[in-house]
């Protein structure tokens, strides 16, 4: 069989089982990765090197940090602290809620903050007595947008990053703007159809009021420890580039720093056990996930079947950068609703690369690159499971008996996620053309 058909089937069966989600993720990635090996598309040395170590060393370095400092109790003092300072108002505690979301999604990753966000949403809307359901609905959706305003906040910006070299604030620069507008707008869209509909009694309001913050510090040598290490490998990010350093090594080297720490801070006899504890903090699930796509579509990249879809693109763009900024920008959105935004970003990026040369080069086609990350990451918020932040926190509130069902979701999902994408072309007409 022809390499370039037996790739794309492969591909074609490993999108089709990972959306029926009949089988751990993970699994199905390996198992194809494996298959591009037996079949002789690839060596497996040449496998190897089709994996991303950049990436996946960026997502342990950021899962350790972030595991640690949540065991400190740093996040729900943060959380307990925005509450008070709304006196409970359940109005604006989901517009505080919603902003303390995008900006951790920002700073860790959406996936780590949902993780953080959603138990404690739902500690207190039970104390005051009020429906979960729109403050779960806003996180997810705010979860994804901040996450597409830095390199580390949303999985397809740190693979496009890790691509192209991207730094820290080449995301800043060119996102931020456009993440604050969508932010506000999907907030506001909120507050006009929420804020007549939340009410809490006032005992209630009181009971929460009467939280002591300080409380929710478990170790208050850890928290700080955690804060100085997560700036300091904010700030790595941000002078990477200058140093020649890539982000994962900044990463990394950030966790073993505070796993080291961590480790002195227990007795010799506990060190093995909480390091090990540590390590367990890593969602391993999502490494070899990453690391199997990886394997997929560098099959697929050898067989040069993607070069060939690329020029396709690039014939019905007609060498346009505008239209194919529009074009990806758009189709990433649709595609990303319908299926998880990572794998189907991994699969677009060598495409894309493969066509930067008859496009004018990559300065030419940054427009088309950043197009990707709006279209991929503002499509994260197109269905239930469009995103892995959308996965976990559908299955955090059915198993506290407040499910999200998929065509409710869409209610709100498709209108938010059209409004960010109209935004965003708006945004790269004005900003490139």
């Amino acid at each position: 069989m022809d390499p370039k058909i037996l790739a794309a089937l492969i591909l074609f069966i490993t999108y089709a089982i990972l959306f029926s989600e009949m089988i751990n993720r993970a699994i199905v990635a390996m198992l194809g990765a494996c298959i591009m090996i037996l079949c002789g598309i690839l060596t497996q040395n040449a496998a190897i090197t089709g994996i991303d170590f950049n990436t996946i060393f960026l997502l342990i370095g950021m899962m350790i940090i972030a595991g640690i400092s949540e065991k400190s109790g740093l996040f729900e003092y943060i959380a307990v602290c925005c509450v008070k300072k709304v006196k409970a108002n359940p109005r604006l505690l989901m517009i505080v809620l919603g902003c303390l979301t995008a900006l951790l999604s920002a700073l860790l990753d959406n996936v780590t903050t949902v993780l953080l966000i959603v138990p404690i949403t739902f500690q207190i809307t039970k104390q005051l007595k009020i429906t979960p359901y729109p403050y779960l609905l806003l996180e997810i959706f705010t979860s994804n947008i901040g996450g597409t305003a830095t390199l580390i906040g949303d999985p397809p910006n740190i693979l496009i990053g890790s691509a192209l070299n991207l730094s820290f604030m080449d995301f800043v620069k060119e996102l931020t703007p456009i993440v604050i507008v969508v932010l506000f707008t999907t907030i506001i869209i909120f507050d006009l159809y929420w804020h007549n509909k939340l009410h809490a009694s006032d005992k209630d309001c009181q009971s929460i009021m009467r939280l002591d913050a300080k409380k929710s510090i478990k170790d208050g040598r850890l928290s700080i420890l955690s804060i100085i290490i997560l700036f300091t490998v904010i700030s790595g990010f941000i002078i990477a580039e200058h140093l020649h350093l890539e982000n994962g090594t900044v990463a990394l080297f950030g966790a073993a720093i505070l796993l080291l720490i961590y480790s002195f801070m227990h007795t010799p006899q506990e060190r093995e056990h909480k390091i090990s504890e540590a390590f367990n903090l890593v969602d391993w699930t999502t490494i070899f996930f990453f690391a199997g796509l990886f394997i997929i579509v560098h099959g697929l990249e050898t067989t040069g079947l993607l070069k060939i879809v690329g020029n396709k693109l690039s014939d019905f763009s007609q060498g346009s950068i505008n239209k194919m900024s529009m074009l990806i920008l758009w189709f990433s959105a649709l595609l990303s609703s319908a299926i998880d935004n990572i794998p189907f970003v991994a699969t677009m990026i060598p495409m894309l690369k493969s066509v930067e040369e008859s496009l004018g080069g990559r300065e030419a086609m940054m427009p088309v690159w950043w197009a990707l990350s709006l279209g991929s990451c503002f499509g994260g918020n197109g269905s239930l499971i469009a995103a892995s932040a959308n996965v976990i926190v559908a299955g955090i509130a059915a198993r506290e008996n407040h499910p999200i069902k998929f065509g409710r979701f869409l209610f709100w999902s498709i209108p938010i996620t059209l409004i960010s994408i109209v935004i965003s072309s708006i945004f790269l007409y004005i900003r490139y053309f």
